[in-house]
């Protein structure tokens, strides 16, 4: 994977975006992004991207890159998914527990 930035300025003010090439499945794609931080998720993001595209053209069968690209979505979509509902059940585990303290330590101040 080849990556290139190219900065207008030495260093970014607030209006300044970061001008970056990423390549995904083979193809560049230039994008703009606010700072460091969000530069280094896109390559981040990409290289994970392009390491499932070979997993997925490895292990399956597959010669259309559109078709690739729908299973890498639905993959990391799903992640994305898994991940809210792992969260809500924390949360509702969490407040049970502190429900359950409140109601023993009113039960101790009463």
């Amino acid at each position: 994977m080849y990556y290139s930035t190219k900065r207008i300025k030495s260093s970014l003010t607030v209006s300044e975006k970061l001008k970056i090439n990423v390549v995904l499945a083979g193809r560049t794609y230039p994008l703009s992004v606010q700072n460091t931080q969000e530069e280094e998720g896109m390559r981040k993001a990409a290289a994970n991207i392009n390491q499932l595209i070979s997993l997925y053209e490895k292990n399956y069968a597959v010669n259309d890159k559109q078709d690739v690209l729908a299973m890498c979505a639905l993959r990391f979509a799903s992640q994305v998914e898994i991940a809210s509902i792992d969260a809500i059940s924390t949360n509702e585990e969490a407040l049970e527990k502190i429900n359950t303290l409140n109601e023993l330590l009113q039960s101790h101040l009463d």
